[in-house]
């Protein structure tokens, strides 16, 4: 089996670490993600939650202080 066709790839930038969330059961309490574990079933941890979550469970409430990359600054002498 090809992990990779089984990766829903969308799905993970769609869940970031970072991203602010809160569950469609209980709205108004907000989350951050923690992070999204491709293998595990449910994938996406929250900061303050021991269990993890389904995508269906949550709203995403704000993606303002995702950090996508870690871009430094390189200094480069020749």
């Amino acid at each position: 089996m090809n992990l990779d066709s089984a990766i829903d790839w969308d799905e993970i930038f769609e869940y970031l670490p970072g991203t602010v969330v809160e569950l469609k059961n209980n709205p108004g309490v907000v989350h951050q993600i923690d992070y999204y574990e491709t293998t595990m079933v449910p994938p996406i941890w929250l900061v303050d939650d021991p269990r993890p979550r389904y995508p269906h469970e949550l709203q995403i409430v704000s993606r303002r202080d995702i950090q996508v990359c870690d871009i430094g600054l390189q200094v480069v002498t020749f």
